[in-house]
């Protein structure tokens, strides 16, 4: 059977990802790979801890407008076939590999969810669990967990190579991603190039996540004799297998939810397996450029068990298994100006001998090696990613369009062979026009704002015009107090947001001047202003679901029971904000029904309930020992710590 590239749907039942947040993500949200604040390291370990750490999903939107509820839906899809192996992805949803098939066996070699189940995983909220992800930029979940790509397909060496690429703004890179089956060959071929065409260097982050299914004795392999993790805010290095007395490469041995990321030995090829009891499983390889594999774990005890319910339905529990381009997740690594970085990577099955896996460690490395330098395509990796170099600059044909931003950089060196379009719309590109003639057109201040900007040349001209073209227009002032807020000059911002206001009321000064004051500790001013801001944009649940998260962040309960008075039914039922209004209550003194709203219809649990939040079981244990005087333990629907200890 030759190679064959088509483009398809597949029918799931999914969340609706709902409309974008209507402000910008000025405040942030946690991101558990940047919560670590001491390094116990050696001088030789070189992971450039907490280098390029971003502090919000700026100038993405967050994706935070979906519900839990599922309805079946058509997915777009492209699929590569050959007579060994079918690879399916979702083009639509940041290109994952949602499933690659074994045909020999007809197994699928990765987790692959029985539904589309938004949760609050990403840098920009939505995610959802299964397959393989491509996170590039920032550290986390790509913003483009959720979001279309540009697909294409180029004409190959005898076989159709699909192309998914776009431009990530926040580090100004364009990257691109070539997939492809050989007709005789049994692993998908990815690669993988990122390009930094400007004149600074950029901090870079780039992680395949792996999402493979848990097997009850399954077993991963990595040449590795150590790991970095992370454990009560430190992170350090552990020698493997053994960890406190766990073998973690038989992960569901490990107690808690954690993270490996592997030092890989050197004189090994570069390669993570996931084997099954039998000794059959995934096997990744990569050249070298990816210097790093991981291993996560929601680890093995109630609150885990909860995640993985949270995530699916019935498809059961997953790993995941990551490769990298740094050492770890703790922080980025430095890319030059004018540089393009390109690796490979493959994907296909593995089957060592059941009997090898009773060997002991270091023997089942070598096993895995001698398997994959004479049973694989990896002793000529690096030199098919040198002579493919060529074909991953040829143009292709596009079948489908991503965002416009990488038109609007058409410009900049790097992007040739890549077609961009500026569609629909974004066809009035304002910030363009405002490149070329410093003034920025204005807007209805009752309507949400246009696309954020990013950069010291929008800054820059936006502070010499507000004074001459742009000196009567409310936007100017706003755009003006955001990018002065993304800079740290909250002074600055203030004074923008101010003037904006002056000129025409708008919500939106309004959220940016709460934002800056939660940021100089005016909690006070912080509720004042983001209840002007509610006022004014009542109607816009995104508005009004922000503005409870600041009045929570600024400790303003009584605010929020007032507030919750004055939403219509349908705003009253928003999940998150129906657990805010809860939380408020019971620390207003109105424990008893506080508690019944957080018990109804079976357990509140917030759609966009984020990973290591343990605001609701910690909620639900006040209450409790408040009316009982009794500690109870957490019900089993709130209980998402997977800290045991918790």
């Amino acid at each position: 059977m030759k190679s064959t590239l088509r483009f398809d749907e597949i029918v799931l039942p999914a969340a609706d990802l709902g409309e974008t947040s209507s402000v910008p993500d000025l405040v942030g949200h946690v991101n558990l790979q940047q919560s670590n604040t001491e390094f116990v390291l050696g001088e030789t370990d070189e992971i450039y801890e907490g280098y390029g750490q971003y502090p919000s999903a700026y100038p993405y939107r967050q994706n935070n407008g979906y519900k839990g509820e599922l309805r079946q839906k058509k997915l777009k899809t492209a699929v590569l076939e050959n007579a060994y192996l079918r690879a399916e992805f979702l083009t639509e949803l940041g290109g994952r590999l949602w499933s690659l098939i074994d045909k020999s066996t007809g197994k699928n070699l990765l987790y692959t969810n029985d539904v589309l189940q938004f949760r609050n995983l990403a840098v920009c909220n939505a995610w959802f669990s299964g397959g393989v992800e491509w996170n590039i930029g920032i550290i986390g979940h790509s913003p483009f967990t959720t979001a279309p790509l540009y697909v294409a397909n180029v004409k190959g060496d005898g076989y159709p190579i699909l192309r998914m690429y776009e431009y990530e703004r926040i580090r100004r890179v364009f990257y691109q991603m070539d997939f492809w089956l050989e007709e005789e060959s049994r692993f998908l071929n990815c690669r993988m190039r990122v390009v930094n065409p400007g004149t600074e260097v950029v901090p870079m982050y780039w992680w395949s996540n792996i999402a493979v299914p848990e097997h009850e004795k399954g077993r991963i392999i990595v040449p590795a004799k150590q790991a970095y993790t992370s454990k009560a805010g430190k992170v350090y290095k552990v020698d493997i297998p053994v960890v406190e007395g766990v073998d973690v490469t038989r992960y569901k041995e490990i107690p808690q939810a954690v993270d490996y990321f592997f030092e890989l030995e050197k004189d090994f090829p570069t390669y993570i397996a996931h084997l099954d009891e039998t000794g059959y499983g995934l096997l990744h390889l990569s050249t070298k450029r990816l210097q790093s594999r991981k291993l996560f774990s929601w680890g093995n005890n109630e609150g885990s068990d909860r995640w993985q319910e949270f995530l699916t339905k019935d498809a059961g529990r997953y790993i995941e298994i990551q490769a990298g381009l740094g050492k770890t997740q703790y922080g980025c690594i430095p890319m030059a100006p004018h540089t393009a970085w390109e690796w490979m990577e493959q994907y296909g099955p593995v089957q060592l001998a059941k009997e090898d896996l009773s060997q002991s460690y270091e023997k089942l490395k070598s096993i895995t090696a001698d398997y994959i330098l004479t049973k694989t395509e990896y002793p000529d990796l690096e030199e098919k990613l040198v002579s493919t170099k060529q074909t991953a600059k040829e143009p292709a044909s596009a079948v489908a369009c991503g965002s416009p931003f990488g038109a609007w950089e058409k410009e900049r060196r790097g992007t040739e062979h890549l077609f961009f379009e500026d569609l629909g719309k974004h066809s009035k590109n304002d910030w363009q026009e405002f490149l070329k003639t410093g003034k920025l057109c204005s807007r209805d201040p009752k309507l949400p704002p246009g696309e954020f900007v990013i950069g010291r040349a929008y800054l820059d001209l936006l502070r010499k015009t507000v004074c001459t073209d742009n000196k009567d227009n409310w936007y100017a002032y706003y755009q003006l107090g955001v990018l002065e807020y993304q800079e740290g000059s909250y002074r600055h911002a203030r004074k923008a947001f101010e003037k904006s206001l002056e000129i025409a009321e708008n919500p939106w000064a309004c959220h940016g001047l709460a934002c800056v004051c939660l940021q100089e500790k005016e909690e006070a001013k912080t509720s004042r202003y983001i209840c002007q801001g509610m006022a004014l944009a009542k109607d816009e649940l995104s508005y009004i679901k922000e503005g409870f998260r600041l009045l929570d962040l600024c400790h303003d309960s009584a605010g929020i029971v007032k507030w919750y008075e004055k939403l219509s039914k349908i705003q009253k039922q928003e999940s998150r904000i129906r657990f805010l209004y809860a939380k408020a209550l019971h620390q207003t003194g109105k424990s008893k029904e506080a508690f019944a709203i957080l018990n109804e219809n079976g357990g509140l649990i917030p759609d966009d309930f984020r990973e290591g939040e343990v605001s609701v079981e910690q909620l639900w244990s006040e209450i409790q020992e408040t009316l009982t005087g009794e500690k109870l333990p957490v019900p089993h629907v709130f209980r998402f710590s997977t800290n045991p200890s918790s």
